[in-house]
């Protein structure tokens, strides 16, 4: 229930700054962090039953205490998650292989809840890492599994401009405020604020600034790129080569456990140079149209996809997981205006068809694919035509 929970807020958000004529919302940026945010629910799909047995295991096999849900028990693992995450979020900021994965969630120049949506798979496999130290201290699975679920809510609130300064609520909270100087690039503002629901712990260690000027926000060296592969893959990419490039084993693990501004940028202009063309030419209201209605389109999908997962099987689960993750890329592309997105939609009609087919497999359906899988292969070029005229208008 969170997609529509969670869009519905998105929408609310930008209808108020539509109203109150606050520029809040860059189209491109919207929707690449919406896109980041469909990767991560779907591919949980896939993986979140995973890290409830390795806790079980853990539980099981290394517990060093026996804690049995109860009042006191439930305050005790809140304040120990917001501890463990406080650690988790400074190391994703200052060690570099923590970093190639939470990175994502600071690319984008906007701050609002879309940018809430910004988490990937592998930021939430290192945070399965850490969060495996409450089954390790004797928090039972199921305990743990539900809080995860709760604590995991409030931080989507506190990524928006629209909300100002909370009064007392400010030195013991997390707030929008705090949380809008921790997405800044501000010089003064870097590595600051990592808590997720209480700042108390950057008041104790010292990683607490106070909003005092106003922010600029994204990374220091803007990625001015809305390629879905590109904002998940650059900095790994960096730091691969920074790896083959160091000599000695000290050097080579300094390099993944080192600072991020550590890493040369050379390595960034070189990747961007090899394999990141951008087109710059304004995006076409029709194609606008287009992305909005791809975006709209997969996100019913992945609703439907989630809500129904016990009734489907494993199959369907596995090819509209591919139609969603295709449509994703797919959108990244198409604002940059690749000319590569005619093979993605080609790929997606094909899926189409196969996933209708599982559903309703008969004679008829199958001509359908067939014929869809043939057509633009002997009208090559001409579909290739009509599509980027339809398309990009060329």
């Amino acid at each position: 229930m969170a997609v529509p929970l969670f869009t519905g807020f998105i929408l609310i958000e930008y209808y108020l700054s539509i109203k109150r004529n606050w520029k809040l919302h860059q189209f491109e940026e919207s929707i690449a962090n919406l896109n980041v945010g469909i990767a991560e629910r779907i591919t949980d799909l896939l993986t979140t039953g995973a890290f409830y047995f390795v806790f079980a295991w853990i539980y099981n096999k290394y517990a060093l205490f026996s804690i049995h849900p109860n009042f006191l028990s439930w305050v005790l693992i809140f304040f120990v998650t917001d501890f463990i995450w406080y650690w988790y979020h400074r190391c994703g900021h200052r060690i570099n292989l923590f970093w190639s994965v939470h990175v994502v969630h600071h690319q984008s120049t906007d701050f609002n809840y879309t940018v809430s949506t910004r988490i990937t798979i592998f930021q939430a496999i290192a945070r399965g890492l850490f969060w495996s130290i409450l089954p390790l201290l004797g928090f039972p699975p199921d305990m743990i599994a539900i809080f995860l679920i709760l604590h995991g809510v409030y931080p989507f609130f506190t990524h928006t401009q629209m909300i100002g300064k909370l009064g007392w609520f400010e030195y013991i909270f997390v707030t929008p405020s705090h949380h809008r100087v921790h997405h800044s690039s501000n010089t003064e503002y870097l590595d600051k604020n990592y808590g997720d629901i209480l700042i108390i712990w950057d008041k104790i260690f010292g990683t607490f600034a106070e909003e005092k000027s106003e922010l600029n926000y994204g990374l220091t060296k803007p990625l001015n790129s809305y390629s879905f592969l590109w904002q998940h893959f650059h900095f790994k990419l960096e730091l691969l080569l920074a790896f083959r490039e160091a000599k000695g084993l000290k050097n080579k693990i300094k390099i993944l456990f080192g600072k991020p501004e550590n890493i040369n940028p050379i390595y960034r202009r070189h990747l961007e140079l090899k394999l990141l063309k951008r087109n710059n030419q304004p995006i076409q209201n029709e194609l606008q149209r287009l992305i909005l209605l791809n975006s709209a389109i997969t996100l019913i999908v992945l609703f439907f996809t989630l809500l129904l997962t016990e009734y489907i099987t494993r199959q369907q689960q596995f090819f509209l997981c591919i139609f969603i993750l295709i449509s994703i890329i797919n959108s990244g592309a198409m604002i940059e205006q690749k000319r590569w997105v005619f093979y993605l939609d080609y790929a997606r009609l094909l899926l189409l068809g196969i996933i209708t087919y599982t559903f309703l497999p008969n004679q008829y359906i199958l001509l359908f694919i067939t014929i869809i899988g043939i057509v633009p292969l002997i009208f090559y070029k001409s579909s290739q035509k009509l599509y980027y005229s339809y398309l990009y208008n060329s």
